[in-house]
């Protein structure tokens, strides 16, 4: 009795591993084939073909070029939002080396790694924004790129928010909004400093003479 109930035990255990689709013609990754005439299993993209999402139609937006040369524009109206991401993301990835005032003092730099140029200088001052975007996106010198850690968009927007930096350094008074420029034509102008005297120099009483007894 207990060989035949063993028997069907594996009679019931062996019905229920069905292979169906697993016995079926197949290739692995990589293998070769003789059905295809270059000898490849896996077959090459239909030509034209572009994956979902990677169509990339705006050069501008995706390469910071127009052409040859860097984008003197921004391929999108920038906004206060923009403005405010971009500075969210800078102070991410680029003050500890940029510093969050972007003259190249941040922490990174303070504990002895190279310091990047500010962004202050007449050289950066005067770049276009496309080049921001080409220098996050393919790095420069000591930097290396940033594609794979911060979004086309997000570049766009650290860019953005690079000019403003640039702009809060060099702004003039005819630059400010009309509130602004109303406040501070309105604040009185602080007192000069007072005048620092020196102290005069200490003066030694006289020594007084004793007269000694008459000669």
């Amino acid at each position: 009795m207990k060989g035949a109930g063993l028997a069907l035990a594996l009679v019931s255990l062996l019905a229920g591993c069905r292979q169906d689709m697993h016995n079926q013609p197949k290739y692995t990754p990589l293998r070769s084939s003789d059905f295809f005439p270059d000898g490849r299993s896996a077959r090459a993209p239909v030509p034209g073909a572009v994956a979902r999402g990677q169509l990339r139609e705006d050069a501008v937006f995706y390469t910071g070029k127009a052409g040859d040369q860097f984008a003197a524009q921004f391929p999108m109206p920038v906004t206060l939002l923009m403005l405010e991401r971009g500075q969210e993301r800078y102070n991410i990835y680029c003050a500890p080396c940029h510093a969050r005032t972007g003259d190249g003092f941040g922490v990174v730099v303070q504990r002895g790694y190279r310091r990047p140029v500010s962004f202050h200088d007449p050289r950066l001052r005067a770049a276009a924004p496309g080049y921001y975007f080409d220098v996050m996106t393919r790095g420069f010198g000591a930097m290396y790129d940033y594609a794979a850690q911060i979004s086309p968009e997000d570049r766009w927007a650290i860019a953005a928010y690079v000019r403003a930096l640039q702009l809060s350094q060099h702004v003039s008074f005819a630059d400010l909004p009309l509130v602004q420029r109303q406040q501070l034509m309105k604040e009185p102008a602080p007192p000069p400093p007072a005048p620092q005297l020196e102290p005069a120099p200490e003066t030694k009483p006289a020594e007084t003479q004793k007269k000694g007894p008459p000669r």
